[in-house]
């Protein structure tokens, strides 16, 4: 295994996760009190195989970066040696290398001319029968002859690397078994694993390790630790998060802030000790790992937000319609002339009023059967009558429309029977999702991610929607706790896409009666709802 000769690219400082850059300047990990006692703990335990089992939020990882850059800032005499990162996705890697870099600027001095300068490069990965290929990997380089390596988690790129390998929410990698147990092999070079992660369910091979490393199977060189989110609040993690912030912390603030992040689990109690208190669930985990949805991601894509403000609906409906009549024609429509004219058109809406979001997936279908997402349309707060103004223009722009599924659930029933009233009942399935709905249909769209067979905007809320899907008793749900919205952190998410998506595909497996003419009723009066727009 070794870096491909392709051209070699300087990451920028503004290319960096959010949660690096919000690093306050002359930040220095080393002074004594900055580290909380569980990070101190979980960097001082030696151990050839250290497993951490942690609550969310704990800052395993972030201490962990820690203790790369200076193992690859030693020399071999010191202990130095190469520091392989391997997360769940790719955004988690650039995550870890911007930490270490950011760490670099104070403790360590690089063999480049800035002494945090992150290289992207592509890493020739080869298998056991000698197939290569090429994956995105990021990099800083020591003048101790070592580096820091963030790689992808394909398991044929454990077995040829030689040092310190860190793998990073283990339960949840497309195979946890295959990195498990290919990362066990370094250690006849006399490499150290290092292996953190919240749980995924009891059966999950992650537990499994757990146990055994407990049950002394992996001798006396291999040790478990656990961190809590209640050991890290105990330990001043609020205190942390309200310095990194830049903001006071208050005791007040402290109950409130610890009180809103344990009742938005509802009552989900299972999974909020799994994510919080590292007890594993019985039979559940998450169905689709971070690196299918990434292989699935491309970027440029739209995903358009409509939310409106809660006195939206105090206005005059002739000025609400308007309004977003207007976003129509600003946004919505610029993108939908855009769709290719030769493909079969579909699209499924996972309808919300109020508290979670409204979401519209168009989806395409090519001869090979592959399912494109062009766009994703997010609404909040927007009330029924501009929801279906919205939705309407979206179906009759969408070329060679051949059927749509709306959630007809709840309060979405209205606007799905209105749909299937205006463009047909044969075409519109207005579907009540269910349990038995779930276990019929969404292993289809799960397989979509398995088989590489799907492609959709690159967005970090989406990919949280999709993670949100879960096996609960053998069945695939939507079933995580509302989980805050990246964009706005006072909005919350439900895993909307995922329904949307899953719609979307259904549509496109049950709706058989065959694209609408560009001629009919319908896209004429589609033509007609943009004229007089400002």
């Amino acid at each position: 295994m070794k870096p491909s000769s392709s051209t070699v690219r300087v990451i920028e400082w503004d290319e960096l996760p959010p949660s690096v850059r919000q690093i306050p300047e002359g930040y220095n990990p080393l002074v004594e009190g900055i580290l909380m006692a569980h990070q101190s703990a979980w960097l001082a335990l030696d151990a050839q195989i250290k497993l951490c089992e942690k609550g969310r939020r704990t800052g395993i990882t972030f201490a962990e970066a820690l203790d790369s850059v200076i193992t690859a800032a030693s020399q071999n005499v010191a202990g130095g040696m190469d520091c392989f990162y391997i997360g769940d996705t790719k955004e988690k890697g650039l995550e870890f290398i911007g930490y270490c870099a950011k760490f670099s600027r104070v403790i360590a001095e690089a063999q480049t001319s800035g002494v945090s300068q992150i290289e992207e490069f592509l890493f020739d990965d080869q298998d056991d029968e000698g197939n290569t290929r090429k994956i995105n990997a990021y990099r800083i380089r020591y003048a101790s002859g070592f580096k820091i390596v963030a790689l992808s988690s394909n398991p044929a790129g454990v077995r040829g690397l030689q040092g310190k390998v860190i793998i990073d929410e283990a339960a949840f990698h497309r195979d946890v078994s295959a990195v498990l147990d290919a990362a066990t092999a370094l250690l006849i070079w006399g490499g150290r694993i290092v292996i953190i992660s919240t749980h995924n369910g009891k059966s999950n091979p992650f537990n499994q390790m757990v146990n055994d490393i407990q049950d002394k199977r992996y001798g006396d060189s291999a040790e478990v630790f656990r961190a809590t989110f209640d050991d890290a609040v105990a330990n001043g993690l609020y205190e942390r998060v309200c310095f990194m912030a830049g903001k006071p912390a208050t005791a007040e603030g402290k109950e409130a802030w610890y009180k809103k992040i344990r009742n938005a689990y509802g009552p989900r109690k299972a999974q909020m000790r799994e994510e919080l208190d590292a007890i594993p669930r019985d039979g559940n985990g998450v169905c689709i790992p971070g690196v299918w949805i990434d292989d699935a991601m491309r970027a440029g894509r739209e995903v358009l937000r409509l939310a409106l403000p809660d006195d939206f609906t105090q206005q005059s409906v002739q000025r609400r319609d308007a309004y977003v009549e207007d976003w129509i024609e600003r946004y919505l429509a610029p993108l939908v002339k855009r769709l290719p004219l030769d493909l079969r058109h579909y699209l499924g809406m996972d309808y919300a009023r109020h508290r979670d979001f409204s979401i519209a997936c168009p989806m395409s279908v090519d001869q090979s059967r592959h399912r494109d997402v062009p766009f994703v349309i997010e609404m909040h707060r927007v009330p029924a009558r501009q929801q279906k103004l919205v939705l309407f223009y979206t179906l009759r722009g969408l070329p060679r429309f051949s059927g749509a599924a709306l959630d007809a659930s709840g309060n979405g029933e209205t606007l799905a029977e209105e749909t299937a009233d205006e463009f047909g009942h044969n075409l519109i399935k207005q579907v009540k999702i269910s349990r038995a709905w779930y276990g019929a249909w969404m292993p289809k769209f799960v397989g979509l991610f398995e088989d590489n067979t799907i492609t959709m905007p690159q967005d970090d809320n989406l990919h949280q929607d999709v993670r949100a899907i879960e096996q609960v008793d053998g069945i695939p749900m939507i079933v995580k706790a509302r989980s805050q919205d990246l964009k706005d952190p006072d909005l919350y998410r439900h895993g909307d896409f995922a329904g949307a998506g899953a719609l979307a595909n259904f549509a496109t497996l049950e709706v058989t009666s065959g694209p609408v003419s560009v001629k009919s009723r319908r896209r004429r009066q589609g033509k007609r709802i943009t004229q007089g727009f400002a």
